[in-house]
């Protein structure tokens, strides 16, 4: 039976019946098995629906010789993994112990007519204080494959996320044979600062975010940094077996190219949506996305036991200071007979930390598998059209100030140059109560307020000059919109991970340079686009994505560089209610954190 790329559409009747406000008060102290990323544990079905219980909690953790306290999920670092069916409904009770606001995002999943339970702070909700509960309540409504949670508030997804598995609708199965064993490889960072302060000093002072001190694959810097050989993370195989390969990349400032020495992946997914299957000696994984990937357990002639995993961060703007470092981690062969000093399988041969056109190869050989049981419903005619710049600037600095941003200002972000003004409450709660006029101004520009050659070398100065504002765009329920996403050479260029809350959107068209909206419209690929929650803009170029507004709702679109977000580069997009009982938002559940 074929499948749409439209959103599902929820009855009322069902998701009311479904929906089960979760006790307040303390998470049950019954046992739980430890957290394995090989198992599908932890989790207990009531009423028909998964449960998982996440308690926000300071743990203790050390890496690189030193011991901090950081936030996280259950103690646990990664956090734990959530795993679904297709068409599954999950609820997550979240428990704040911690000593501050939270909020969770459920990264890539679409939450049909349901934008109260996507995370985002104060845009779809107020955040859980400390002491404070909430029930979040994730529909899988078209999503299969892999997607991740984190936290939505400051910079705590640096420690506060975790994995999704999303496995096929019972009853069916993968497009390809059913692997061995899945794993889920999350590529992040770590700081030996607390990541609080990291944040503070970049906002007190205007100036550019701290690096991390070494980047990471599930949790852990690997055997090339110091005190960090024991608690490399490992992964067990046996020959001949093929592996899913989950990867995510959960960090806050670099795209990375990862690989595994003396093995080649086969792609067959990425954003929780099935690719057309290619093999590649290394995948590139922008900020915020996932790629799926089956890994044939293979020693070959070596016969080695141990092969090392790596990633590598990419850097496309020389102008920005970077952790360049290389994170590893081990592949072993548990069948294979051990020998003494047995060391891993040499590091797998990366692309350069510049090496852009490598990224961009990758992303390229993206398609969506467009099946029979898998199809490729991209829209051909186009409601409305929106041509909007990404951008790093600067922002004056204030008399009196002392600013180490860029010329002395502070830096800053915009699309279409505005930079995004966060609201001190939600925008979903006050559209909802028909008074969005109270919290923003519903004129997000269509196109850049005054156009320029937006790649060209040696800009004028005063174009990186924004203005920081609160501004939407509101959509008719079922318009089809495309958005052609430009980077500039502003400030050096960048690339951009553009995420969009509430929606997977297919990626007709890329390139680069300046878009000329006579010529590169004939070039689009209409018949097989990626299909992605998340699009990595190039340096000084382009892509264009389209989509039907068929998910009402409030629905933020930002820069998964933290970085980025924080200094302004976002919006929200508001899809009004359709005419029909399921065309409008669900009502809001009970038990809403208050600002």
């Amino acid at each position: 039976m074929g499948v749409t790329k439209a959103p599902a559409i929820w009855s009322v009747g069902v998701v009311v019946a479904a929906f089960i406000v979760a006790a307040q008060g303390s998470p049950s102290s019954s046992a739980r098995r430890p957290y394995s990323l090989f198992e599908d544990d932890g989790l207990s079905r009531r009423h028909g629906q998964r449960h998982y219980d996440f308690v926000i909690k300071e743990s203790n953790y050390t890496r690189l010789c030193r011991e901090k306290t950081i936030l996280t999920v259950n103690g646990e670092f990664p956090g734990p993994t959530i795993y679904a069916r297709k068409g599954d409904v999950v609820v997550v009770n979240v428990f704040n112990q911690g000593h501050k606001n939270i909020t969770l995002h459920w990264h890539g999943v679409n939450q049909p007519r349901s934008p109260w339970w996507d995370g985002p702070e104060y845009i779809t909700q107020c955040p859980i204080q400390p002491g404070g509960n909430f029930s979040y309540r994730i529909i899988f409504s078209e999503e299969e494959g892999t997607l991740w949670w984190h936290a939505h508030t400051a910079m705590d997804r640096d420690t506060v996320h975790g994995a999704i598995v999303i496995r096929p609708r019972r009853g069916t199965t993968y497009p390809f044979s059913k692997p061995h064993r899945e794993i889920p490889i999350i590529l992040g960072e770590w700081w030996n600062d607390d990541i609080g302060q990291v944040l503070a000093d970049a906002i007190s002072t205007g100036s550019d975010f701290q690096p991390s001190d070494a980047n990471t694959i599930n949790g852990q810097p690997g055997d090339l940094f110091a005190c960090s050989g024991d608690g490399t993370f490992r992964l067990p195989v046996k020959h001949g077996k093929t592996y899913m390969i989950r990867i995510i990349n959960a960090a806050l400032t670099n795209g990375f190219f990862f690989a595994v020495a003396g093995h080649r992946l086969t792609v067959v997914g990425s954003d929780a949506s099935y690719t057309k299957p290619f093999s590649a000696d290394h995948v590139f994984i922008d900020a915020g996305q996932t790629v799926t990937a089956l890994l044939k357990a293979r020693r070959g002639r070596s016969n080695a036991r141990h092969f090392y995993m790596a990633s590598r961060p990419l850097a496309t703007n020389p102008q920005a200071t970077v952790d360049s470092s290389t994170a590893t981690a081990v592949l072993e062969y548990v069948d294979a007979p051990a020998a003494p000093g047995d060391a891993a399988h040499g590091l797998p041969s990366l692309p350069a930390i510049n090496d852009s056109s490598a990224a961009a190869a990758f992303t390229a050989r993206l398609r969506s598998l467009a099946s029979k049981g898998h199809t490729a419903d991209v829209p051909r005619r186009v409601d409305e059209h929106m041509l909007v710049t990404v951008e790093v600037n600067e922002i004056a600095c204030a008399p009196g100030e002392a600013c180490k941003g860029p010329h002395g200002n502070r830096f800053a972000s915009s699309l279409n140059n505005v930079s995004f003004e966060m609201p001190r409450s939600d925008v979903l709660g006050a559209y909802y109560r028909s008074a969005v006029g109270g919290v923003a101004r519903t004129d997000f520009p269509d196109n850049p307020p005054s156009p320029f050659n937006f790649t060209a070398d040696d800009l004028p100065p005063e174009l990186a000059l924004t203005a920081r504002g609160t501004r939407v765009k509101v959509l008719e329920y079922g318009a089809v919109l495309e958005v052609v996403l430009q980077g500039t050479t502003i400030l050096g260029g960048d690339s951009h991970p553009m995420h969009l809350h509430g929606f997977s959107f297919y990626v007709v068209g890329r390139g680069t340079g300046n878009f000329d909206k006579r010529t590169d419209p004939a070039k689009y690929n209409l018949v097989d686009p990626p299909y992605q929650n998340t699009v990595s803009v190039p340096k000084n170029g382009w892509v264009a994505i389209r989509l039907r507004a068929e998910n009402p709702g409030v629905w933020f679109m930002h820069c998964h560089f933290e970085r980025h977000m924080v200094w302004g580069m976002e919006t929200v997009f508001i899809v009004k209610n359709g005419k029909g009982p399921n065309a409008k938002i669900m009502p809001p559940p009970p038990n809403m954190p208050r600002c």
